[in-house]
C-alpha cells in the first residue's frame, strides 16, 4: 500500500516533541553532573512548577535539602551560601519544568488533531506508547530522586536507578524519533543486504549498552578514577584499582561510594566498549558506503560517521579533564552527542529497513 506522509503540522508537532526530550536529557545530564539532583526534595506536580518567590522561601527550601540530603551537603556543600543553593536549585527545577512543557506541548495539539480525526490508528497506538514512556520515566525519575534522601551512605542518587531512568528516557527518545520518521520521511525501496540490515542492528545494541554505561560513569564519577589516555597511561593507578580492592563481594557493587572496584570496571568497561563501537561503526559505515544504495542514505551515513568521530574525541576529552570532578560542558557535550548518535544510526536503520506503512488516510497538509 502506498505510503501517505501525514501533514506538515502533525510532522513539526512530532519532531518538537523530538527535539524537547532530547533537550530533556542533556538538562538531566547537567543536573547529575553539577550535584543538583538532591537540591529538591519533594515530588509536587502541581505546587511544584512554581519556584521559591522570597527569600524566606527560598531559606526553606535551603533547609529542606541540608536535612534530606544531609550526606551529599555536609560532603560536598557544607560551605555553600544560599545564592549557591539556587544555582543547583536552578537545574533541578528547569529539568522538572521542562518535563511539565513537554506535557502541554504534547497534550494541547493532540487533543486538536485527535477532535479534528488527523491522527490515523497506528499514530495512535505508537503515541499512546509514548505517553506510557513518559510517565515511566517522571516516575522512576522521582525514584531515583528518593534513593539520595535520607539515607546516610549516599552522597548522590543511586547510580543504577539512574541508569533505568537514562535508559527510559533514551527509549523515548529512539522511539518517538522513529514516529517522526514514519509520518514525515519518504520511504525508499532500497535493495540493502540483510547482512548490512542485521550489522545496524548490532551497532544499536552496542550503542545503547554505551549509553547506559555512559550512564553508570557519570552516576558513579568513575571518569576521576582514571582521568588518563590512552588508558595505560598510568596505567598502574587503574590495575591497582581493580585488584587491590578486587573482592567476591556483592556489597562492592552495591555500596559502590566508598569503594575502587566498581568504578574502576565501569570506566574499563565504557572505554572497550567505545572502541568496539567506533571500529565496528567505521567498518558498517564503509561498507554501506560502498554498496551506495541512494544518495539520501549516503548522506546519513557520513552524518554517523562524523558524529562517531566526534563522539570518541568528545569522550576522550571529558575523561582526561575529569580530574577532582566531571567537566559539565564536557559532559553535557558528551551525552547530547550520543543521542545525535543515536537519532543518525535510525536514520539509516530505517532507510535500510522494509518498513511497511498503512495508508494513513490524514488530509494533506
Amino acid at each position: 500500500m502506498e505510503q501517505t506522509l501525514l501533514p506538515k503540522s502533525i510532522r513539526i508537532w512530532l519532531f518538537a516533541g523530538v527535539v524537547m526530550v532530547f533537550f530533556q536529557v542533556v538538562i538531566g545530564g547537567v543536573t547529575r553532573l553539577t550535584d543538583s539532583g538532591l537540591s529538591i526534595t519533594e515530588w509536587a506536580v502541581i505546587q511544584g512548577t512554581i519556584p521559591p518567590l522570597n527569600e524566606a522561601e527560598w531559606q526553606e527550601a535551603f533547609d529542606k535539602y541540608k536535612v534530606a540530603a544531609k550526606k551529599q551537603y555536609e560532603t560536598l556543600h557544607a560551605d555553600m551560601d544560599l545564592s549557591e543553593f539556587k544555582v543547583i536549585f536552578f537545574w533541578e527545577y528547569l529539568h522538572r519544568l521542562w518535563a511539565r512543557l513537554m506535557g502541554f506541548v504534547f497534550l494541547f495539539p493532540f487533543l486538536y488533531f485527535y477532535f479534528k480525526k488527523m491522527l490515523p490508528k497506528w499514530l495512535l497506538k505508537r503515541l499512546g506508547i509514548v505517553i506510557a514512556l513518559a510517565a515511566l520515566a517522571a516516575i522512576f525519575g522521582w525514584i531515583m530522586v528518593k534513593s539520595g534522601l535520607n539515607n546516610d551512605k549516599r552522597t548522590w542518587v543511586s547510580a543504577y536507578k539512574l541508569v533505568i531512568h537514562l535508559g527510559i528516557a533514551t527509549t523515548l527518545f529512539g522511539y518517538l524519533f522513529w514516529t517522526w520518521m514514519l509520518a514525515a520521511v519518504p520511504v525508499e525501496k532500497l535493495k540493502a543486504s540483510a547482512s548490512l540490515r542485521k550489522m545496524g542492528y548490532w551497532l544499536l545494541g552496542i550503542l545503547l549498552v554505551q549509553i547506559l554505561f555512559g550512564g553508570l560513569m557519570a552516576g558513579m564519577r568513575a571518569g576521576m578514577i582514571h582521568p588518563h589516555f590512552p588508558i595505560f597511561v598510568e596505567g598502574s593507578r587503574l590495575w591497582n584499582a581493580l585488584v587491590a580492592n578486587f573482592s567476591p563481594d556483592v556489597e562492592q557493587l552495591i555500596d559502590y561510594e566508598p569503594n575502587l572496584f566498581a568504578k574502576a570496571v565501569v570506566q574499563v568497561l565504557h572505554r572497550l566498549t567505545a572502541w568496539v563501537l567506533f571500529f565496528y561503526g567505521l567498518y558498517f559505515s564503509f561498507k554501506a558506503l560502498k554498496t551506495d544504495l541512494s544518495k539520501r542514505l549516503n548522506r546519513g551515513i557520513v552524518l554517523f560517521t562524523a558524529l562517531l568521530i566526534t563522539q570518541l574525541l568528545l569522550g576522550i576529552f571529558t575523561v582526561i579533564n575529569s580530574i577532582g570532578r566531571i567537566p559539565v560542558s564536557w559532559g553535557a557535550l558528551h551525552q547530547g552527542t550520543a543521542l545525535l548518535l543515536l537519532s543518525a544510526l535510525l536514520y539509516c536503520i530505517f532507510l535500510f529497513g522494509k518498513q511497511q506503512r498503512g495508508n494513513s488516510r490524514a488530509p494533506s497538509a
